[in-house]
């Protein structure tokens, strides 16, 4: 098989030392050993959510995460307030909806972030009185938008109301102060800036959290987070399930790398690739999606495909040539690319794709000035 190299915005590639952790000799996850590596890795994830709150690990997909923060603390017919910035904020919506939630959609336009104002707006209404929680997606990878967690936490607390963040593609990459932002519940998933593979989900879970628990009727038995946390406080941690062992030793091993790292020089790192990746598609003289730079993600870009390029080919091309990237989804299918420069990405990775990125369009008649935008890009990158 050739290989190839992920910039998508997840799966993302895998460092060689995460790949060698998963190869060691599985151990039973019934005995010391497993309950040692459990009880590790989660003091490590309260390190990246920026938390002392109870954070349990699943196997699965961050999706299965979205269904458990909706099951976990909520009833049928609770309403709820979800941001809506793309595709998996719809979805999320979605999910609160097949469970018999009463979603209330703000925003909607994909590609424009949800504000705090718009937030208080509707918690403040009559419409919005009854609301019992906010669903925010902190990084919407459909689109390359981020929200502001900070302000809209502030909401959510004047308003007394439950905070949960889809962070599945922002932790690590952008900073998420989960304690003192004051998010009641925080998912994210193994794949993106974790470094690690697909087949891994979390949750962060606050005290209030924990009372909604209670109260909560919707029905779970895969996702049941309280039989997680029992299962957690043994003498012995376990999960109340098989757990992916494999994974765990490969996530163990990128959490080492990121403490290494540290997580204040992993934001600046991101932070400083997105930058040096927009200006050079800008100076490519292609279109930024997402133009405002207060809301554009420091993971993911989504450029449009101009009139008379086919975005299918592009995506091909660079297969074909090493690199995966993304498509657009829903919507925007055939009207965007996405490149993902999270988790384990440097700044020649970058500059490989807007080389790529020039090649492609050339393939399909456009000739764009690869040599000066990579000029810029660098430029930007070396002055951050």
């Amino acid at each position: 098989m050739k290989s190839s190299f992920l910039m998508t915005p997840g799966p993302t590639q895998v460092p060689s030392q995460v790949s060698l952790a998963m190869a060691q000799e599985i151990i039973h996850h019934r005995v010391p050993a497993f309950g040692t590596l459990l009880k590790d890795v989660t003091e490590k994830l309260q390190y990246v959510f920026q938390t002392q709150n109870d954070v349990l690990i699943f196997p699965g997909a961050g999706t299965g995460a979205m269904e458990g923060a909706v099951v976990n603390f909520f009833s049928p017919g609770d309403k709820v307030a979800f941001g809506i910035l793309g595709e998996f904020g719809s979805r999320w919506a979605e999910i609160a909806e097949i469970f018999g939630l009463q979603p209330i959609r703000l925003g909607g336009e994909w590609g424009k972030a949800v504000t705090a104002q718009d937030i208080d707006l509707l918690l403040s209404s009559e419409a919005g009185k009854d609301v019992k929680g906010v669903f925010i997606t902190h990084n919407e990878t459909s689109t390359g938008v981020y929200s502001d967690l900070k302000s809209i936490g502030e909401v959510c607390q004047k308003h007394n109301v439950l905070y949960l963040v889809d962070a599945v593609s922002s932790l690590v990459a952008i900073d998420c102060k989960t304690d003192l932002w004051g998010i009641d519940v925080v998912i994210t998933a193994s794949q993106k800036a974790l470094m690690t593979p697909p087949g891994l989900c979390f949750f962060s879970v606050s005290k209030k959290a924990w009372e909604y628990n209670q109260e909560a009727k919707c029905p779970r038995y895969y996702w049941d987070l309280a039989s997680a946390l029992k299962s957690l406080k043994k003498p012995t941690p376990e999960n109340p399930y098989t757990p992916a062992v494999t994974l765990l030793f490969g996530l163990n091993e990128a959490l080492n790398m990121i403490k290494q790292e540290g997580l204040e020089n992993c934001f600046k790192r991101h932070l400083r690739l997105s930058k040096m990746f927009r200006t050079g598609v800008e100076a490519l003289g292609l279109e930024l999606m997402v133009k405002d730079e207060k809301i554009a993600s420091p993971a993911v870009t989504s450029i449009m495909v101009p009139e008379g390029i086919e975005a299918g080919k592009i995506t091909s091309f660079f297969r074909n040539n090493g690199i995966v990237i993304a498509g657009g989804q829903g919507q925007l299918k055939g009207k965007i690319i996405r490149v993902g420069h999270l988790g384990y990405v440097d700044a020649f990775d970058i500059s490989n794709t807007l080389i790529t990125l020039g090649r492609a369009f050339k393939s399909q008649g456009k000739v764009l000035n690869t040599e000066a935008a990579l000029g810029k890009a660098w430029e930007v990158y070396e002055h951050e």
